[in-house]
């Protein structure tokens, strides 16, 4: 699993030669080939889950074999340094200002080339909020490639625990919506607030009720996450029958 973790890495960094990013110092690649959640900030409120994504990551490490750095790291959207990143989370609640021209270019290109972007509308909006402002600006980043229902059959349900359903701190909208490039969700997007479900105060206790179903949706809510996450590194693969046997193991 490390050499496709690595070989999506690459493909970032490969395709981001076109930004400015040889003058980073080498010394820092060891520590990047670690998952690291990036975080788009945008003019909204954007940084209300850090707390949720450091979890998430922290459960990542614990409950499979990826390393990670449990951290979430903010980057501005036209930031060459994204590209450093495969996976990026775009939560906010409440509206929030359009995007530069060159943050839409940047995103795009960002997305083009390989990177994931997980939205989370942390007010579980439906038509106003987050969610009006959220899909606005996507049909501005990919015009081609509306975002539309995720089936329950895609590999992002099995791609480390099984899965039929999205939930997260709200069970709003049973099913994720994604942007497909070619066979690939570039973008994933839950109107239930997962990062919510997710998150810890300092002191360790989680910091929001989950409803309806309590702490049972919560533990679906995590591992939800785990298998974005994992999709995010490794995409289709677990589609690939000879490894079966190596998934049936992991969950016994």
């Amino acid at each position: 699993m490390s050499a496709r973790r690595l070989t999506r890495r690459n493909l970032l960094l490969g395709s981001a030669a076109l930004v400015p990013l040889l003058s980073r110092r080498a010394d820092a690649f060891g520590e990047k080939s670690r998952f690291i959640p990036a975080v788009a900030r945008h003019g909204g409120r954007w940084d209300l889950r850090l707390s949720g994504l450091r979890r998430i990551a922290w459960e990542l490490q614990r409950r499979t074999s990826v390393e990670v750095v449990p951290d979430a790291r903010p980057f501005a959207l036209g930031s060459p340094e994204l590209f450093e990143y495969p996976f990026l989370y775009f939560g906010g609640e409440g509206s929030f200002p359009a995007l530069t021209e060159a943050e839409v270019a940047n995103l795009r290109r960002y997305l083009t080339y390989g990177g994931f972007l997980l939205a989370d509308a942390n007010d579980g909006s439906d038509g106003d909020g987050f969610d009006s402002s959220f899909r606005r600006e996507m049909a501005r980043v990919l015009p081609q490639n509306p975002l539309a229902p995720v089936p329950s059959n895609h590999v992002v349900f099995k791609s480390f625990f099984l899965l039929d359903s999205a939930p997260g701190r709200l069970l709003n909208k049973p099913q994720l919506m994604g942007a497909m490039l070619g066979k690939r969700a570039a973008v994933l997007y839950s109107q239930n607030d997962l990062a919510g479900a997710w998150s810890r105060s300092e002191s360790g206790d989680y910091e929001f009720d989950v409803s309806p179903g309590g702490e049972p949706q919560r533990e679906l809510a995590v591992r939800m996450g785990i298998n974005i996450c994992m999709y995010a590194l490794c995409l289709d693969y677990k589609d690939d029958a000879v490894h079966l046997p190596l998934i049936l193991n992991k969950r016994r």
